[in-house]
């Protein structure tokens, strides 16, 4: 069969191949059909109960008469039973059509109801037929629209539909399947702009304590990513409840943010549950290369998916993009990127106990998270009504994502009562443990610390006295401090002697050995002895004019 469109409807087409097969659902269609079939599916559209209607005009050859327009329902009895069964002709698909039903269309000028008149088209003659046709039936139901002559030579037909329900602005060019997507896809826009409006406020917040890490920015760019996706979805559907065309070029674009956003957002769980930003600096080598092998195949994938839509999807039927074999690759990726969450949780875990308040909530919650997506899916396949398919996925699909946002946001909020916050390292210091002399593995992993939160101040100043407690080599600086003993020793804001925890034991020289008592006799008092620095310097106020603390 041949079809040629519009020039507007042709580039559409053009861009959905690239990507993924854009619907061809509701609307205003309009092709030329030409070919030696004798039976062809032209379109199909989910009707309302009550207010489904078709306005047609078609043209063909009066010596190519007569052509009749068939009208399906999705009944097993009617589209299923005839739709690619190639053992069945014209005259057996035909004959599953109940007349009683008006399913038949005769473009004829013996049939009153197809508006057929016979037109002068230079030296041919040719039927106009126009009309319409209204649909009733006991629920939402798919209407398949097929051509057909069965005994005769060929099709050659000129088509122009407009497939509508009622006539409010939010139904009128939808599909029943498709009612409630715009609602749906604004109240989630405004949800989202929300959510990152307060992610911004809250980097605001760390980035002035120097707590605003790379993973952090990762959460932000996925919600900025998404709000961007929901933006030209909205503006595609609502192009589209205008004329029943839109611009499908908004809707690939939406389409294509929204996978990057679930990429940025699925990768960055994976970093924080090997510890990226939360107890160690980088990722190993071995670790890069294993997740940048792992999201390109994911990528490949989502790929795959679009083409595999694009090319192999029937619009005969009402599929899923996940009813695919690329589909079911994405979930099996899905669950082997929980394995690999698992076993990177457990490690960071086991290494940095203390770390439990995030990962244990982290953990639980993405874990609903990740099995949620190929739940629904199958759901999807198998589950839900075609006929309700499309609106009732988009509303889960967004549903799962908000969550997945929320929950982030809650459990890094940057607030002394949020027991669950995961940075307690300055991004200052990450550049002083990267190139501590310790090197290696050692130079990665952040060390053992209380939460960060505990020391969040009133304003969005940095807290100094924090800000020096890692250092690459904590020993040498106190011990330069009290070899020189210097005029001025480092002091806060209340005139407390800023101190460290190290353990000064092994770098500092043993006590003189006590000195033998002598014979009874009037001799000079002996040297003061060194104060032994064994543990740690305390905190000391400045009113005792001494520089050293005492030991503890």
């Amino acid at each position: 069969m041949e079809v040629r469109v519009g020039e507007r409807l042709l580039c559409l087409a053009a861009l959905s191949c690239v990507f993924f097969a854009d619907s061809v659902l509701g609307k205003y269609v309009k092709g030329i059909v030409n070919t030696k079939e004798d039976w062809v599916f032209l379109t199909r559209f989910c009707f309302l109960t009550d207010f489904g209607r078709l306005d047609f005009r078609f043209r063909y050859p009066k010596s190519r008469c007569c052509q009749n327009i068939l009208l399906y329902f999705d009944d097993s009895s009617q589209w299923p039973a005839v739709y690619k069964r190639p053992e069945k002709n014209c005259y057996q698909k035909e004959a599953v059509l109940r007349p009683e039903n008006n399913q038949v269309i005769n473009l004829t000028t013996r049939y009153t109801w197809s508006g057929c008149v016979v037109e002068g088209d230079g030296d041919e003659e040719v039927l106009s037929c126009v009309g319409g046709r209204s649909f009733r039936s006991v629920r939402e139901r798919w209407w398949y629209i097929a051509l057909s002559k069965c005994g005769g030579d060929g099709l050659r037909l000129e088509y122009e539909m407009k497939l509508t329900n009622g006539q409010s602005f939010w139904t009128q060019h939808f599909s029943a399947d498709e009612f409630g997507i715009l609602e749906t896809d604004i109240t989630f826009l405004v949800i989202f702009s929300m959510v990152f409006l307060l992610s911004c406020y809250f980097a605001y917040n760390l980035k002035g304590r120097q707590l605003l890490h790379t993973t952090y920015k990762m959460f932000m760019t996925a919600a900025g990513v998404e709000v961007l996706s929901l933006l030209f979805h909205c503006v595609y559907w609502g192009l589209y409840a205008r004329d029943g065309v839109g611009n499908g070029s908004l809707k690939i674009l939406g389409k294509l943010l929204f996978s990057v956003s679930f990429l940025v957002f699925l990768l960055m769980l994976i970093l924080l549950g090997k510890g990226f930003t939360v107890t160690r600096a980088r990722i190993s080598h071995s670790g890069s290369v294993k997740l940048s092998i792992y999201m390109t195949v994911y990528t490949i994938t989502y790929v795959i998916l679009f083409i595999y839509e694009a090319e192999f999807f029937d619009p005969g039927e009402v599929l899923y993009a996940y009813d695919s074999p690329a589909g079911y690759g994405l979930m099996g990726l899905q669950l082997l990127a929980y394995v690999w969450f698992c076993y990177a949780v457990l490690v960071s875990l086991k290494h940095y106990p203390e770390k439990q308040p995030f990962y244990v909530p982290f953990f639980t919650t993405y874990t609903l998270w990740f099995f949620a997506v190929p739940v629904m899916a199958l759901i999807a396949n198998f589950g839900i009504p075609r006929w309700a398919r499309e609106k009732i996925v988009n509303g889960i699909q967004l549903g799962i994502h908000l969550y997945a946002h929320i929950v982030f946001l809650i459990i890094t909020r940057p607030s002394a009562a949020n027991k669950n916050f995961p940075y307690h390292v300055r991004t200052s210091q990450i550049g002083i443990l990267l190139s501590s002399p310790k090197g290696g593995e050692g130079g990665e992993s952040f060390p053992h610390h209380a939460y960060g939160n505990s020391s969040f101040l009133g304003d969005s100043q940095p807290n100094f006295t924090e800000l020096f407690s890692i250092q690459s080599d904590p020993v040498k600086t106190v011990e330069e401090t009290v070899a020189r003993k210097g005029p001025e020793v480092p002091r806060n804001s209340e005139q407390k002697i800023i101190t460290t925890a190290a353990d000064l034991t092994a770098i500092l020289p043993p006590p003189p050995p006590p000195i033998p008592p002598r014979p009874a006799t009037r001799s000079s008092p002996l040297p003061p002895r060194l104060p032994s620095f064994t543990e740690y310097f305390s905190m000391q106020s400045g009113g005792g004019g001494g520089g050293f603390g005492t030991k503890a």
